[in-house]
């Protein structure tokens, strides 16, 4: 448990330059509020914040523990924007059933690269299971949009994701969740 709680931590300290993580957060980091999200391409880490969003990372931890992510599409991706998924159907319009989230917004974080929020309607509170990944900020989401997580390693991987066409961004053919796990359940 130790073993994987350092590398947790190692891994958080390597990634500080380009995500926003300032060493106090990657400090923090433990492994109930972890996420492993298993790409293509390697292993993409991300911290959960449940001082801030304590409903939608409750949400995202029992749905990753259910295997619900395995394997669903990162069905809208905009180029120098964000990376969605969450969505079993692929179209935009799937969650979990589990019903909609109050919204959790914040101005205590901003939406940076490598943050992760909450996918939703023009209705604030009507988030579920969908998320998106930044590839680069933007302000303009800030105060908008539920922040849960920070990527604070393996932002790489997120940027190998296959790109949508047209001003959707919706992907033909998109790229896979293989695994999407809370760091504490997984032994290696």
């Amino acid at each position: 448990m130790r073993r994987r709680a350092l590398l947790a931590l190692a891994a958080a300290l390597s990634a500080t330059a380009f995500t926003g993580v300032t060493m106090s957060d990657a400090a923090a980091l433990d492994l109930e509020n972890t996420l492993y999200l298993d790409l293509k391409d390697g292993r993409v880490v991300i911290q959960l914040l449940p001082d801030i969003a304590p409903k939608h990372v409750a949400r995202v931890k029992e749905l990753a523990r259910k295997g619900f992510y395995d394997g669903t599409p990162f069905h809208r991706v905009i180029e120098g924007f964000m990376a969605q998924g969450g969505d079993p159907t692929g179209t935009g319009s799937g969650g979990s059933g589990e019903g909609n989230l109050p919204a959790e917004f914040t101005r205590a974080r901003r939406f940076l690269r490598g943050t992760v929020g909450a996918a939703r309607t023009s209705d604030p509170n009507s988030a579920d299971s969908q998320f998106f990944i930044m590839f680069a900020p933007a302000p303009s989401l800030d105060g908008q949009y539920t922040i849960w997580g920070q990527v604070v390693s393996g932002m790489e991987f997120v940027d190998k994701i296959k790109r949508g066409s047209g001003g959707s961004g919706m992907v033909q053919g998109p790229d896979k969740i293989v695994h999407m796990r809370v760091a504490a359940d997984v032994k290696e």
